[in-house]
C-alpha cells in the first residue's frame, strides 16, 4: 500500500493484527498494493514542525506469490451483501427505537423471562 497517501489507513487492534485499507476503496489487492496509476492519489499533507511516526506497530504483510484475480470480485460480492442487508437492520433498528425506552425495558424484561418478545 502506498503509505504516504492521504487516502491510507491503517488500525492495530489490541490482539496486535493490523489492518490496512483504501478509504476509498479504491486498491482491490489490499494490503499489498494500490494501483500504480491511481486517480486518486494524493501525497499526505503534513504540517510545519509535524513529526511523522510510524503509521503501523508491524511490516506490512508480504503479497502472496500469486493473487487470484477472483478475490476482489469474491470481495466485493461481500459487499454487495452486506450493503444489501443494511437497509432492513437500519429499520429494524428504527422500528425498535420508535417504541420508546419504556416499551424497550419491557421487551427485555419479557424475554428475560421466557415470554418471548
Amino acid at each position: 500500500m502506498r503509505e504516504d497517501c492521504r487516502h491510507y489507513e491503517s488500525r492495530t487492534y489490541p490482539s496486535g493484527e493490523v489492518a490496512r485499507k483504501c478509504d476509498l476503496d479504491l486498491a482491490p489487492d489490499a494490503p499489498w498494493s494500490c494501483p500504480l496509476d491511481c486517480p486518486a492519489f494524493e501525497r499526505r499533507a503534513v504540517l510545519p514542525n509535524w513529526v511523522e511516526g510510524s503509521l503501523t506497530s508491524q511490516p506490512a504483510p508480504q503479497a502472496p506469490v500469486e493473487l487470484n484475480a477472483d478475490v476482489a470480485a469474491l470481495l466485493d460480492e461481500a459487499e454487495n451483501i452486506v450493503n444489501a442487508a443494511a437497509p432492513e437492520v437500519l429499520a429494524d433498528l428504527e422500528r425498535r427505537n420508535k417504541r420508546g425506552p419504556k416499551a424497550r425495558v419491557q421487551g427485555w424484561i419479557r424475554r428475560r423471562r421466557g415470554e418471548g418478545n
